[in-house]
């Protein structure tokens, strides 16, 4: 039947590879013999004829036409294992990298970062001092109050001063001005009362004296310059700031750096007072010396009146 014809075919296929497996050396029989069925099956004599040795690779070791050869089989059965193989060392060098780059247990992203950051960034940063109010490095003692001043540094930066870390005067408040800058406080509570900016260059001093001539006894008084402290400054002036406990006032002049905490009613000079002369041998500006920064804390009183 011509339908069965390739099954059958097949099958024959399929059973003479297995037969030429089983036996892998039947086919080379010797000379003689091959000779001897050569004659028999009316075959060429001279093709039986080559020597053995003379026999080609396929001759010897591959499989008839259509079979499979026995190297593919060994391909076949190494495939599954190659990839195995393959798949631990990529898995155990992606474990190798990741190790370097993440410098082991804990080492974390900042290794990472190391490796892209510059020689100066690498050194280990020592811990940042812990600050207090108004940026203080120690804390007050109880019933004191935590300040800090700055003065006006020439025309172009705005003076500050911050009392318990509260800002009561600057540039970011925009309450300071050229001149004198001053900020009243209860000395008992230490709330702001009152803050201005006087100008000693073009403004009118007798503002200034309205401002500080009627202060109560206890009131503290914050001032940090800002350009020019004393061009408009008079006796009357100079005399009532003394009284708030200033030393430097009497000596204070065009375009000096000054900065003074003071209350009414002191019995001596405040400790908390800076004053730097303008000059051209010293300025830290043109035109202007360095801006002075203080800090410290001041008891608070126990009464006003």
């Amino acid at each position: 039947m011509a339908g069965v014809a390739p099954a059958g075919r097949a099958t024959a296929l399929g059973r003479h590879c297995r037969a030429s497996r089983s036996a892998p050396r039947s086919s080379l029989a010797s000379p003689r013999r091959a000779e001897r069925g050569s004659r028999a099956d009316g075959a060429a004599p001279d093709r039986a004829r080559i020597p053995p040795h003379r026999q080609s690779a396929r001759s010897t070791n591959a499989a008839p036409d259509g079979c499979p050869t026995p190297a593919g089989e060994v391909d076949m059965r190494l495939a599954g294992p190659l990839r195995i193989v393959a798949l631990v060392i990529t898995v155990g060098l992606t474990w190798l990298v990741a190790s370097i780059l993440l410098g082991g247990p804990g080492g974390g992203f900042p290794r990472i970062q190391q490796l892209f950051a510059g020689p100066e960034s690498s050194v280990t940063a020592e811990p940042r001092a812990r600050k207090y109010k108004c940026g203080l490095p120690q804390p007050c003692p109880e019933e004191h109050l935590a300040f800090r001043m700055v003065s006006g540094a020439a025309n172009v930066i705005g003076p500050k001063i911050c009392l318990e870390d509260r800002m009561l005067m600057s540039s970011v408040k925009d309450n300071v001005g050229r001149g004198l800058n001053i900020a009243l406080v209860n000395g008992v509570s230490g709330e702001l009362i009152e803050a201005r900016a006087f100008d000693m260059w073009a403004g009118d001093v007798n503002d200034l004296l309205k401002f500080i001539r009627p202060l109560h006894e206890g009131t503290l008084v914050f001032v940090a310059s800002y350009d020019d402290p004393a061009t408009k400054m008079n006796e009357e002036t100079r005399k009532l700031f003394s009284d708030l406990g200033s030393k430097n006032v009497k000596d204070l002049a065009f375009r000096d750096s000054w900065v003074f905490v003071g209350a009414k009613g002191v019995q001596n000079k405040s400790p908390f007072e800076q004053h730097v002369k303008n000059s051209k041998h010293t300025n830290k500006y043109e035109g202007w010396p360095e801006a002075l920064e203080m800090e410290g804390c001041i008891p608070r009183r126990t009464t006003a009146s």
